[in-house]
């Protein structure tokens, strides 16, 4: 008896301590963005857990749309840091194309580390995955935030796990007022191939 009940007082704390990262993330991306949803806090979680959206085969098809996205993008849009990592375990990192404008990563160093990145992981299934964004939401449900659309967004994103999805875009909100372009590259891979190029404009 003694046994199960320490079992149970130690998931309960783990559970305590995991919901405690999960706030203080929350709060620090509603301080970075105050403009974002749910539906962005979704997305960087889903971001850190699934890694990048698909597997990638065509490597063409990725530059073009790199140098496309390149070509039409104001740095001056841009926010200020070369990388964030996505979610609370920061399992994955956000590389944003500013640091390929200003010269300190070389774009095909971008495309190889995106491309490893998506194609080196087996993905976790979708429905582990809408466990664990239902244990995310449960915390950001209990800390009573006044998000815009909130219930719109929540409805939405059980829609698209419903239908065995899990991809989703940035809020229209968040996109106008951050303009997010950015490659996701696994932890490891960015540790080992793009971050000794960065010296500065890091948030942690």
């Amino acid at each position: 008896m003694k046994r199960i009940m320490s079992i149970i007082l130690t998931a309960a704390c783990f559970t305590a301590m995991w919901g405690q990262e999960v706030e203080t993330w929350v709060g620090s991306l509603l301080e970075q963005y105050p403009k974002a949803r749910l539906l962005d806090i979704y997305k960087s979680s889903f971001q850190d857990y699934m890694g990048a959206e698909h597997l990638v085969g065509d490597t063409a098809s990725v530059r073009g749309y790199l140098e496309q996205e390149l070509a039409t993008t104001d740095i001056d849009d841009l926010q200020p840091w070369y990388y964030e990592p996505c979610g609370v375990g920061g399992r994955y990192v956000r590389v944003s194309l500013r640091a390929v404008i200003e010269g300190h990563v070389d774009a095909e160093t971008l495309i190889a580390a995106f491309i490893a990145s998506a194609n080196s992981t087996e993905r976790p299934a979708v429905e582990d995955w809408a466990a664990r964004w239902q244990d995310i939401q449960d915390v950001i449900d209990r800390m009573g935030l006044t998000l815009p659309c909130y219930d719109q967004d929540k409805q939405f994103i059980q829609q698209v796990l419903e239908q065995g999805q899990y991809a989703i875009s940035h809020s229209p909100d968040y996109r106008e007022a951050y303009a997010p372009h950015y490659r996701i590259v696994r932890r490891d891979i960015f540790d080992r191939e793009i971050k000794p190029l960065l010296q500065c404009g890091c948030r942690r």
